[in-house]
């Protein structure tokens, strides 16, 4: 029970709670997931099980793909449905002016970031004032799909931590009405299927790899580095924005068996163990 599994996670359900049925319905013992989506928003959420979860960060650091459905003219005190609303009126330009390229960002309150190990929405909801600190993401492409008077579609495609609402915050008098991720690096909510696990073999294809003899396998599941003496294969995944890791990933007759760094001498150390 060591793989992935691509979840549409539908609207009114959390993350942890979308996670849970998978992990139920499938019988495992443990997960986790990578990245998290608001209740209010839907799409693609990826699950990770058993030893998965060991490589949850690789997942997180992915590129991401969006569809927002802006509402224009009004504002909400959480960027989203669940906040207060007020009716403005007030529009911001038509064609929108949508930035591209690396930008500042700064956080929402009412997001899962940790100010002095609390949630930040919790601390919002409680009343507190308090302003997280900016962040430097990438938008690949922002771009308008359509609009009528009061709402635009947009496309997002842009580096992890990135916030749409606070994207569409920043427009003016506008809220996220509604979300949907479309895409995490090279997987696509097309494929998902809540009944089908992705075993962790192919589920790592974004990384190069080496294959193995049996004994540098051996010495390599007990976290001792190994001479590289195959040639590095490319990736069977690819996301047009990420880049492909310096990490790789390890393999033997058996299946895979580390992710490892290499070195300038050579080795490869493992730094990640998919072996007991």
């Amino acid at each position: 029970m060591d793989g992935i599994v691509l979840v549409d996670k539908p609207a009114g359900l959390s993350s942890h709670k979308a996670t849970s049925d998978v992990r139920r319905a499938l019988g495992a013992a443990k997960a986790g997931h990578a990245g998290t989506l608001d209740p209010f928003a839907t799409g693609l959420l990826i699950v990770l099980l058993g030893r998965a979860r060991r490589v949850q960060r690789f997942f997180m650091g992915m590129s991401k793909e969006y569809v927002a459905v802006a509402r224009l003219g009004a504002t909400s005190t959480t960027g989203d449905p669940e906040g207060e609303i007020t009716i403005t009126g007030v529009l911001p330009p038509d064609p929108l002016e949508l930035v591209s390229g690396p930008i500042d960002q700064r956080p929402p309150i009412f997001s899962a970031l940790k100010v002095d190990g609390q949630r930040a929405y919790k601390r919002a909801r409680a009343g507190e004032e308090f302003e997280l600190a900016s962040r430097r993401v990438e938008l690949f492409e922002f771009s308008e799909n359509q609009r009528d008077e009061e709402r635009a579609e947009l496309l997002i495609r842009c580096s992890s931590g990135t916030y749409v609402r606070s994207l569409v915050a920043d427009l003016g008098d506008a809220y996220t009405e509604e979300l949907r991720r479309t895409m995490i690096g090279p997987f696509s909510v097309e494929q998902a299927d809540s009944k089908r696990i992705i075993p962790l073999e192919s589920a790592l294809g974004f990384f190069s790899s080496i294959q193995l003899s049996a004994e540098d396998g051996k010495k390599a599941s007990h976290g001792v580095a190994v001479e590289q003496q195959s040639p590095l294969q490319s990736p069977s995944l690819s996301a047009p924005n990420d880049v492909v890791p310096n990490e790789v990933a390890l393999f033997d007759a058996d299946g895979v068996v580390a992710l490892a760094e290499q070195r300038d001498d050579g080795m490869l150390k493992p730094i990640v163990g998919f072996r007991e």
